[in-house]
């Protein structure tokens, strides 16, 4: 008989999916209470409007600035620091009215009026509303399209209830990523739908690893419980999953911490996606294949007729 790993080498992964599936769908639940009550903080990519970033030869004074800003009838501003406390980043809604560098040198002077401090125009940039609604719907259709394209391909090359699983933890990793999103109303924007497409190939490629060695352990055990085999596949891709993670994320932390604010959610994302896609790789993707009865036969490879056999078999 075959055996995949020696019993004390084996770790008991099965064991705790009732835990882990309870645990999934308390934060899925959690992220869409939060997604139907924040919804997203969508960034300027999406909303449309203006964007200005000035810099200060002294650290900003942020309630300064909105005073001076609503002095001149820009009350509904948006006023943070970008990077550092002299860096200041402003936004503000569409006006049709004005154009984009005309604003900026209107945001510009109140600012320079209101603080008395020599400021520095740092980047502007302008979009339209019609373009940020376009930016929108065609994101979300890129990860939908993303989704079902992989269900097609996963369920070509193994079989349905495995594509199932795969898609499902790959929703599952978008809708906690997004999620945590709307919580901390971190700003959403075309970075992030990359990152969001990043996690999901990230994701998808974990998984696919994993299925593979469950395939080949289905085929080559004669006896076992689906449970057992699917235990020891995964445990005999624990290493290679944890190695991968771990390098990926170290480069992901670096990005975090000295990526600057330009691509903090970028990073923010990534950091997100690794840690919930390695988690489901094995207690949502195999957990919901071995839910729905995966077993050898769904595995095994289809049996073909050799050409003439019927000839043979006549006397």
């Amino acid at each position: 008989m075959f055996q995949i790993l020696k019993p004390d080498m084996m770790i008991d992964f099965m064991r705790w999916s009732k835990g882990a599936f309870v645990l999934s769908v308390v934060v899925i639940g959690a992220a869409l209470f939060s997604l139907s009550t924040n919804w997203l903080n969508w960034g300027l990519d999406f909303t449309g409007g203006t964007l200005i970033e000035v810099g200060f030869e002294q650290p900003a004074d942020l309630e300064q600035i909105r005073s001076s800003l609503e002095a001149k009838g820009f009350g509904d501003a948006t006023v943070q620091n970008f990077g550092s406390s002299r860096d200041v980043m402003v936004r503000l809604r569409p006006r049709d009215d004005v154009q984009g560098e005309v604003l900026g040198n209107q945001i510009l002077d109140a600012i320079k009026e209101g603080t008395g401090e020599s400021v520095e125009m740092r980047r502007i940039e302008f979009v339209g509303p019609n373009v940020g609604d376009e930016l929108a719907e065609a994101g979300g259709m890129a990860i939908i399209v993303s989704l079902i394209c992989i269900l097609l391909y996963v369920s070509m090359r193994f079989e349905w209830r495995l594509a199932a699983g795969a898609v499902m933890a790959l929703a599952h990793d978008i809708i906690i990523t997004i999620g945590v999103f709307s919580f901390l109303q971190i700003e959403v924007d075309l970075t992030i739908i990359a990152a969001l497409l990043t996690v999901v190939g990230y994701s998808l490629n974990d998984t696919i690893v994993v299925f593979d060695r469950i395939r080949e352990n289905f085929r080559k055990m004669r006896k076992g419980e689906p449970a057992e085999i699917i235990n020891g596949s995964i445990s005999q891709t624990l290493s290679r999953t944890l190695i991968t993670s771990a390098t990926t994320l170290f480069v992901v932390i670096a990005l975090f911490t000295q990526g600057g604010a330009n691509i903090h959610g970028f990073a923010t994302a990534l950091l997100l996606g690794i840690i919930v896609g390695t988690y489901s790789s094995i207690y949502v993707a195999s957990a919901l294949a071995l839910k729905l009865g995966i077993n050898k036969e769904h595995l095994m490879p289809p049996q073909v007729d050799k050409e003439g056999a019927e000839f043979d078999e006549m006397p």
